[in-house]
Order: C-alpha cells, then sequence, then structure tokens
C-alpha cells in the first residue's frame, strides 16, 4: 500500500527545495525554449509552475488514483497550452520530468533513511512504483495534450499564412487585385474561395483582377476553383479579369471543358492594368 501521511508531508514540506534544486541543476544551455530563458517574469513563472506541480504529485500518497489524476490535470492543462512550453521542443520538456522523476526517488531513499527499519522493503518498492506510474500517467496526459493545442496552434498559423497568400488588393474605388503566388492545393483553393469572396464583399468592389502569372502549375482541381471562383464573384456583382494567362493554363481549361466566356483574359497584369486605365502605357 503505497498511501502514507508521513511521507505525504516530508514531501510537501520538500517541495520549495525540490523546485530550487531542480532549477540550479537546469542546463540553461538548450538552443531554444523556456529553459534557456533570462526573462525574470519568465523564471518566475517556470519556478511557479514547477512548484505547483509538486504540490500535486504530493497528493498521490494520500488520495485515490482517481481523484488524484483528475485534479493534476488541471496542472497538466495549464502547462500544456502555455506559450512558453509551446515554444520549447518535447524532448527538453521529457528531459525534466526525468530529472524531476529522480528526485522523488533519492528524496524517497532520503525519507526511508530517517524512518530506518521502520517499513518494510514491499512498502518502500511500492511508493517508487507509484512515483514511477504516476509520472508515466502524467507525462503521456502532458504530451497528448501539448501536441493538441500545438497543433491547434499550427493550424491558425497555416490559416492565417493561406489567408495572405491570397490578398485582395484595392487598385480604386471599384477595382481589386488578387495575386496568386505558389502553388495551390485542395486547402488553400478552398480557402481562397471563401476569403476572396468575402473581401470583395467587404471592400464593395466591382471589378476584380485575378493575377495567375505567379502559380508554377494549374491542375485540375486549381482550374475547376479559379472557373467556381469567377462564377460566384459573378453572382455577388464582381466581374472578373484573368491575367498571367501561360498556353498551359489555357490548355489545361479546354481539355476540362471550362468556358471563360466573357471573361477579359491577359497574358500579362500590366496589359489588363492599361486597358482598364489603372496604369499609363
Amino acid at each position: 500500500m503505497h498511501k502514507n501521511k508521513e511521507l505525504h508531508s516530508f514531501l510537501l514540506a520538500k517541495a520549495r527545495n525540490l523546485t530550487e534544486e531542480w532549477y540550479n541543476s537546469l542546463d540553461k544551455n538548450d538552443s531554444s525554449g523556456v529553459y534557456s530563458s533570462d526573462d525574470p517574469n519568465i523564471i518566475d513563472t517556470l519556478k511557479k509552475q514547477n512548484f505547483d506541480f509538486h504540490l500535486h504529485l504530493c497528493e498521490a500518497f494520500i488520495r485515490e488514483e482517481t481523484a488524484f489524476l483528475e485534479e493534476f490535470q488541471k496542472w497538466i492543462l495549464s502547462i500544456a497550452q502555455d506559450p512558453q512550453h509551446l515554444n520549447t521542443p518535447i524532448h527538453f520538456m521529457l528531459r525534466e520530468f526525468f530529472r524531476v522523476r529522480e528526485q522523488y526517488l533519492d528524496y524517497i531513499k532520503d525519507f526511508v533513511s530517517l524512518h530506518m527499519g521502520e517499513f518494510p522493503n514491499e512498502v518502500i518498492d511500492s511508493w517508487n512504483r507509484m512515483i514511477l506510474k504516476a509520472f508515466d500517467k502524467v507525462m503521456l496526459g502532458f504530451v497528448e495534450e501539448h501536441q493538441y493545442y500545438l497543433h491547434q496552434k499550427l493550424s491558425a498559423q497555416q490559416e492565417l499564412i493561406q489567408e495572405l497568400s491570397s490578398p485582395v488588393i484595392t487598385l480604386n474605388n471599384e477595382v481589386a487585385l488578387l495575386p496568386l503566388v505558389g502553388d495551390i492545393d485542395a486547402r488553400r483553393a478552398k480557402l481562397m474561395l471563401e476569403n476572396t469572396l468575402n473581401q470583395c464583399a467587404n471592400l464593395g468592389v466591382n471589378f476584380l483582377v485575378i493575377d495567375l502569372s505567379g502559380v508554377p502549375m494549374i491542375d485540375t482541381m486549381v482550374a475547376h476553383q479559379i472557373f467556381h471562383l469567377i462564377k460566384a464573384l459573378r453572382l455577388i456583382g464582381v466581374t472578373s479579369t484573368l491575367t498571367g494567362v501561360r498556353p498551359e493554363i489555357a490548355q489545361t481549361a479546354v481539355q476540362l471543358g471550362l468556358e471563360f466566356n466573357g471573361v477579359p483574359t491577359y497574358s500579362t497584369l500590366r496589359q489588363a492594368l492599361i486597358s482598364m486605365a489603372i496604369i499609363k502605357r
């Protein structure tokens, strides 16, 4: 049986020492992440997070496992969402879990030495196994939550990048430009359609120049999306013009049977802007 109020009190009294010993022995030469920071505020927060960890972990010696883990989940979520930890490589954080685990195993040895002969070996072994099990569960839970929030962060960044990669730029009160640059996959094509319609509606433009000169390859999916974009723009009262239409783009459209009737097309953006009197010859 691993429950022991004396051991709980012993470790709880050592919580502040555990934090200071851990931080003082920390490798502060990491290439990046929270552990290499010299910002006093970040250091104070890091120490508090570590101290709170000890307050939670000590409860393992007086509480049932389910209640212990449910309460610990609050700490796990707070650290997994912490911006400083989200910017720290996962192997650095696992390393610190391992180091803190060794601290606990050493402190249990100290406790046993202070109570020589009072506890049978099987009880001492149960405490050590409990520490290993508790760390395993906390580490697994932390990694799962950390990866979830990291994925959310990356997805948000990708969406922002996608939005910025298809900006509608106003040229005057009526005309705007959509310069497309780089490869267009299915995700970007969907966002391009949604963002362009919203931006054109918000800006109140009547004409949109879609420049394809920066797109290295036009495949079936991209050609269809451009076709659907032009049709959707027409429904909200925006007339489209295509520029940068290279021979391979025209060939793809013909092979797909896409009719761009009534859509002015130009080989260069400059030609389109001259014809619309946006710039002079």
